[in-house]
């Protein structure tokens, strides 16, 4: 079966997102998501699930949305001008974790289906995704786990999709005006159709399901560090970067919002606080400086 099938993906995207869900419910112990449903002004919606609050979480936010539109906003474009005055459907699940414990790293995932068509031609389809994990007290063993499950469900897809995939994210999660990375990367792909439906489709299920692989025995490991009040206000000063990023250089958050989506339910990625400290800089082989010397390295090859 090679032929599109919309139906399938956005039965998996809805599968994803409620066992995304349950596990990260299960792991809090304490909060559950609340639900909120919304309608797109042109066609489709979406529902938002919301953790406020928790033993473990202090928000987590995962997305479903599924959106139509006659034009695809200029951040689905810029880099496909073929595109323009296409009509579209967008779909995806996406999520952003922020953990109350410093130790335990904030994270990132998405996996997403377009299609588009002009009048009396065919359409044109792909698919996005990959995680990114952005730790705030960096472990090696667990970054070298995090891209072993990458390296791993990327393997049966070819031999070089891993190493294409993880320097994409390298490239992509980039604070150009700081020249520092976002956090140790992971997977990030886009404009993804060849060679046939069923083998994007199938790669596109194996990132979705291959994240909490890569993220619960993380958050397992790390949940019972103790932290100081030092400790938060570093992770407080870092989670700045997130916002920084997603505000000025993320294309989703752009989409999202140039299309008209769910302002909230798109700024669900955002930390509940943060903050800035002017011109900082950690001391010499402290915890926070190994962050930077030994962790926020560009293109960092973790499984030599």
């Amino acid at each position: 079966m090679n032929h599109l099938d919309i139906y399938r993906v956005k039965t998996f995207l809805l599968k994803l997102q409620e066992t995304i869900c349950q596990k990260i419910t299960h792991l809090d112990g304490k909060k559950k998501f609340l639900e909120k449903r919304w309608e797109h002004s042109t066609g489709g919606g979406g529902r938002s699930y919301i953790l406020s609050q928790g033993a473990i979480f202090e928000q987590a936010g995962v997305n479903f949305s599924h959106i139509q539109g006659t034009q695809l906003p200029s951040s689905a474009i810029d880099n496909c001008p073929e595109l323009k005055d296409c009509c579209y459907q967008a779909m995806g699940v996406s999520l952003v974790i922020h953990p109350l414990n410093p130790y335990i790293p904030t994270t990132h995932a998405n996996v997403r289906f377009f299609v588009a068509k002009k009048k009396d031609q065919n359409s044109i389809w792909w698919f996005g995704g990959g995680f990114d994990l952005t730790p705030y007290y960096g472990f090696e063993e667990d970054v070298i786990h995090w891209h072993t499950v990458a390296r791993d469900l990327c393997a049966p897809y070819g031999s070089d999709i891993y190493t294409k995939y993880k320097n994409w994210c390298d490239e992509y999660f980039f604070l150009k005006h700081r020249n520092e990375p976002r956090g140790v990367g992971g997977l990030f792909y886009d404009y993804l159709n060849q060679p046939n439906f069923e083998y994007c489709f199938n790669f596109t299920q194996s990132v979705g399901n291959g994240f909490l692989e890569a993220y619960v025995p993380i958050v397992l490991k790390r949940r019972k560090c103790t932290w100081s009040k030092k400790k938060r206000q570093f992770q407080l000063y870092r989670r700045g970067r997130y916002v920084e990023f997603n505000l000025v250089w993320d294309r989703g958050t752009l989409f999202g919002l140039q299309s008209g989506g769910r302002t909230e339910s798109i700024l669900i990625s955002m930390p509940p606080l943060v903050r800035w400290e002017h011109d900082y800089h950690p001391k010499p082989g402290t915890e926070e400086a190994k962050l930077y010397t030994n962790f926020l390295i560009s293109k960092k090859d973790w499984l030599k």
